[in-house]
């Protein structure tokens, strides 16, 4: 398995791969050109513009705005690959690639998810959207070919950029791809209801979050050197939060020390929601996503959501494959870890969904004729065609939890719950590999190893007598007491494999999918909110207490001779920080006693039944 060091690291793939014997495609048939570009403020921006030797008419362009660096910078420097995929080179489009405020070889400072404006601003004021606006109108005005039509696309934090400029958008902005936006980060890539997704936020920040010192075309920081590739033993030994500042920042990433001050969803977190602004979108918009996306998983799934509700005028589809981060845009998408999804889905969304979109809003050609929501069905290894997503024949079918840890779809008839002891000072691994980071596979890895543990609890279904079909997001509503004042708890959605299943020519050395457990959907909540990410309340030790846990949407079959579990536990370790289990008001600074074991309860019984209510596609 390959760590996930950083979100960064796609965007940099192509300028730090090795140089190319011969010259690619882009570099043989595109020219370069860099230019300033003023804002309203005064500031300019740096872009890198391609544009091909030889072009037939008029052409779109295709503008991609990031804060992980346009290089290669310099005369005669040039990148190997331009716009979505290489469709689009051979296709004939103007490429546009700038650093954003206060990146590389832009002017201004750089904010990390900058609040967007409530309208659009003055000549002082400026946010992503006025920053889009003002370089689209330079674009127009001075690039020559042009045919008046811009397109835009990004990927993770460029993708946040995609969405934010296409809010009170220049009218020559006719089509946007945000791809694995970010939302709203508190949510999306570091706070997973309330819990940190440690590794993911220290290793990125390790790197990303140096403080720029000027104009500069090298990358955002080093790398940082964990001296272990055991990310469990690391982190472990990090103890409190606060360490990483005083062990191992020191100073030089304000934005961990940032981070960990607003645990909550405080003011700070309300003015990086994107969401509320999505309501005044002009151009088609296609967002897209990966269901395997350990990064942003939230964003693209929201976004498109809150598009939907708010401009029904607009054209707005969906496209959610089963990919990792950023999987869309490279390699086959054939397959990750233990799952296998039969063919190159990558190659087929970039010829028969991403071009078209482009082709039909900057080009005018033929009507793409796509569906809303072109969706992958990780069950049967097939793409489905939706008007609406989630599925308007979908219906909400609650399963519950039963005694002898079983699932059924009958409520339960008399009182029960199921135990176990959660210790902080041996959390549960959220991988059997040894990785240092966020691993891509994590989100579709074979769970026994942690089935076996006494500290996570397994409830299974009978074997199902035929194909059962989920579609949209999943509630899972747990009824629990604990004996401290907080505790997390993590669901995990799993399809249990049969013990006929075969493995599929290419799985790894040691890995079976006989019996296995490939996880579906997870997430997790940290408990203090479970009433109001604003304002944390402390459990009542031996009070039963409600805590809804929000699993984000799948489409997946569990076919015929398989069955449905479902996994609960309280830790899950390095991926999601530990809870202290006693109260402390923000975790980051808690001490090496506020760490205890506690015993946390589910409760299954009429009046208290815990259960996750699934959207099931008739």
């Amino acid at each position: 398995m390959i760590p996930l060091l950083a979100t960064f690291s796609i965007a940099l793939a192509a300028q730090s791969a090795p140089a190319q014997d011969a010259p690619t495609y882009a570099q043989e048939h595109y020219s370069k050109r860099e230019v300033r570009i003023p804002m309203r403020d005064g500031v300019t921006l740096h872009a890198a513009i391609y544009a091909p030797d030889e072009p037939a008419g008029p052409l779109p362009i295709l503008l991609n705005r990031t804060p992980y660096s346009v290089a290669p910078y310099g005369p005669g420097e040039e990148r190997e690959r331009l716009g979505p995929s290489e469709l689009f080179e051979q296709a004939g489009y103007l490429f546009v690639y700038q650093d954003v405020r206060g990146c590389f070889q832009s002017e201004g400072e750089f904010v990390n998810m900058r609040p967007q404006l409530t309208r659009p601003g003055a000549a002082h004021e400026i946010d992503e959207s006025t920053d889009t606006f003002d370089t689209i109108e330079w674009l127009v005005a001075n690039l020559p070919g042009n045919n008046g039509r811009v397109g835009m696309w990004g990927i993770s934090y460029p993708g946040f950029y995609a969405a934010a400029g296409m809010i009170d958008a220049h009218p020559a902005l006719k089509a946007s791809s945000p791809q694995a936006p970010i939302a709203d980060w508190y949510y999306d890539d570091f706070r997973h209801h309330g819990a940190l997704w440690l590794p993911h936020a220290f290793n990125f920040l390790a790197g990303f979050g140096r403080v720029r010192t000027g104009l500069t075309t090298g990358r955002s920081g080093e790398r940082f050197e964990h001296g272990t590739q055991d990310g469990y033993a690391f982190f472990l030994e990090l103890g409190p939060l606060a360490n990483g500042d005083l062990r191992h920042f020191q100073g030089t990433i304000p934005y961990w020390n940032e981070l960990l001050a607003h645990p909550d969803y405080d003011e700070y977190w309300q003015a990086r929601n994107l969401r509320p602004h999505l309501n005044r979108v002009a151009p088609a918009v296609l967002t897209v996503g990966g269901w395997f996306d350990a990064e942003d998983l939230y964003g693209p799934l929201k976004i498109y959501r809150e598009v939907e509700q708010r401009n029904p005028q607009v054209w707005n589809g969906l496209v959610m494959g089963p990919w990792a981060h950023g999987g869309w845009a490279r390699g086959d998408g054939d397959r990750l870890g233990h799952q296998f999804f039969g063919g190159k889905q990558s190659a087929w969304y970039r010829e028969h969904v991403e071009l078209p979109f482009f082709e039909q809003h900057l080009r005018g050609e033929a009507d793409a004729a796509l569906a809303e929501a072109t969706v992958f069905d990780t069950g049967t290894n097939e793409w489905q065609r939706h008007e609406h997503w989630p599925p308007r024949a979908t219906e909400l079918v609650p399963l519950f939890l039963r005694e002898g840890f079983a699932l059924s779809f009958e409520a339960p008839r008399a009182a029960g719950s199921d135990s176990w002891v959660s210790d902080p000072a041996k959390p549960v691994p959220f991988t059997s590999d040894i990785a240092i980071g966020m691993t891509r596979e994590y989100m579709s890895e074979d769970q026994r190893f942690a089935a076996r543990r006494p500290d996570v609890l397994t409830y299974t279904t009978d074997v199902l007598a035929e194909d059962l079909t989920l579609a949209g997001p999943l509630l899972a509503e747990l009824w629990v007491t604990t004996t401290g004042a907080d505790a997390d708890f993590v669901v995990k959605l799993i399809d249990v494999q049969p013990g006929s299943a075969s493995d599929w020519e290419g799985l790894a050395a040691g890995q079976h999918r006989s019996d296995a457990l490939l996880m579906v959907r997870s997430e997790a909540i940290r408990g203090r909110y479970r009433r109001s990410y604003a304002r944390p309340e402390p459990f009542v030790p031996g009070q039963a207490a409600l805590v809804d846990v929000e699993l984000l949407d799948v489409l997946h079959t569990f076919k015929k001779g398989h069955r449905l579990a479902l996994q609960i536990q309280s830790t899950w370790f390095p991926l999601m920080d530990r809870n202290p289990q006693t109260w402390v008001a923000n975790i980051a600074e808690a001490r090496p006693a506020d760490f205890v074991a506690q015993t946390h309860t589910l409760l299954r019984s009429p009046a208290h039944p815990t259960r996750v209510v699934l959207g099931v596609l008739r």
